[in-house]
């Protein structure tokens, strides 16, 4: 380690961490504005639930296997033309938002799909009984009752992210990923590639205690926490 690395560090590291960021919370903003409605209409159109519907439901359920099933570095350059056609470039960390996006969405349906499941029957049971509509119960019923599940789908799909913002250092996406390629790997320079791993790991660890913390606040609140 030299005076010059740390330099290095220093001067490129602060705004890499923070296109690191930027990418993720954007990707995550899009892609749940996108995934969490998918995501509820699978669980209502599924059968047996509040408008089960075959046929919307298989259609849904396909698009969300074949999004999930694209490995990342695939889908980076398989969306190389739409990146530039709602961008204007394919490189940068705007640019990474698109892919990042696309990735997270069918992922947060999918796990919205699996939280809104596992409310208690009962529950929605009693609410149609008491007249209420199919909206009242997704906003009054079905997403308070999964809200810790749902926390625990928006942790992981950050952690995710933020491994995917990695990947997209691989072609130009920018951020930490791209730290670690340009100046650690390529240039053989251990010591930027393992303070950049190190920040990786701390933000992974970092969402993962908040979406922990959160979760155990909102289940002591409602009093059925134990240890």
């Amino acid at each position: 380690m030299t005076g010059e690395n740390i330099a290095l560090a220093f001067r490129i590291l602060p705004l890499e961490l923070w296109n690191t960021i930027y990418m993720v919370v954007v990707a995550m903003l899009l892609g749940t504005l996108i995934g969490l409605p998918l995501g509820i209409i699978l669980t209502i159109t599924s059968k047996g639930h509040l408008k089960s519907h075959h046929g919307i439901y298989k259609c849904l359920e396909t698009l969300v296997i074949i999004g999930r099933s694209f490995p990342f570095a695939i889908l980076m350059v398989a969306l190389i033309p739409l990146t530039r056609l709602i961008v204007g470039t394919s490189l940068g960390t705007t640019a990474s938002i698109v892919p990042l996006t696309i990735a997270a969405a069918p992922f947060i349906a999918r796990l919205v799909e699996t939280s809104l499941k596992e409310v208690d029957r009962h529950v929605l049971e009693a609410a149609i009984v008491m007249g209420s509509t199919t909206q009242h119960i997704i906003t009054k019923v079905l997403l308070p009752e999964a809200l810790p599940s749902l926390i625990s789908v928006g942790s992981l799909t950050i952690v995710n992210l933020i491994g995917y913002s990695a990947m997209a250092g691989l072609v130009g996406g920018g951020g930490l990923g791209q730290v670690a390629i340009q100046y650690g790997y390529n240039r053989f320079n251990t010591f930027i590639m393992v303070v950049t791993v190190l920040l990786l790991i701390a933000l992974v660890q970092g969402v993962q205690w908040l979406g922990n913390r959160a979760v155990r606040k909102i289940i002591e609140k409602r009093g059925t926490f134990s240890l």
